[in-house]
């Protein structure tokens, strides 16, 4: 016997209709290696996951802009019908959100100049008397200053924490080995003068999620849609496919 989630049944029976409000859609995320602009349209492998899955759930797909991602999370907090991504799950904000499915896991590392030979990190708590570059109210910021670090540079976008690390304005920056070679490429970068000296313990897991106010029909939609692309195989290599 199959057992399928709710959701998926009421997709399946065309429970949900009308009920999405799709009208009032709107579709958040910052600028990474897995969605950024181009061509006047925001694009990634991430972009391609949330789009497919919008279609399959009949809802538009057109509505997704680039924030800095303080922005885009405060919108996805305190608005109706906001989608975002990629955010990452947490215990502390898993209340906040109506979460639709996990599009990636990743991990995270601090990075330093090779060249810098003074900074030397073996383990996370080495990292402490560092200057680190984080992003305003992403999950690096929130988790690193939970545990009582306290040299916290904090800019809008991953590009600037990445400049300042390579003029010296930062010491150490926590970024994905992905985000490190898309940003050396961008900036013209070897990505030779980039060393990786220290990495959480576990994964950090990447979703798409709705802000609590949304409507439930419309979360219900997208998340039976998310878990049709899933079984199909359709996220894992969507995912594989970004360079």
């Amino acid at each position: 016997m199959i057992i399928r989630p709710i959701a998926w049944i009421a997709l399946s029976l065309g429970l949900l209709g009308c009920a999405a409000r799709a009208d009032d859609l709107r579709v958040v995320t910052e600028e990474t290696a897995y969605s950024y602009q181009q061509n006047g349209e925001v694009a990634g492998s991430a972009t391609e996951v949330v789009r497919a899955t919008l279609r399959r759930a009949g809802l538009p797909d057109d509505r997704i802009a680039i924030y800095p991602w303080a922005r885009a999370y405060r919108l996805a907090l305190s608005e109706p019908g906001v989608l975002i991504y990629l955010i990452a799950r947490t215990p502390e904000r898993e209340m906040l959100f109506e979460w639709v499915g996990e599009i990636m896991r990743i991990d995270y590392h601090l990075y330093k100049l090779r060249e810098r030979r003074d900074i030397e990190v073996v383990e996370l708590d080495d990292a402490r008397q560092y200057r680190i570059g984080v992003l305003r109210d992403d999950v690096r910021h929130a988790y690193l200053k939970a545990h009582g670090f306290t040299k916290l540079v904090v800019s809008a976008h991953n590009s600037d924490n990445f400049r300042q690390l390579i003029n010296g304005q930062v010491d150490l920056v926590p970024m994905p080995e992905h985000d490190i070679r898309t940003l050396c490429a961008e900036q013209g970068i070897d990505p030779a003068r980039l060393e990786k000296v220290a990495a959480p313990s576990v994964p950090t897991r990447l979703y798409m999620a709705y802000s609590r106010q949304t409507d439930k029909a419309t979360v219900l939609r997208t998340r039976a849609a998310f878990e049709h692309l899933q079984a199909e195989g359709v996220v894992e290599r969507t995912m594989a496919s970004e360079p």
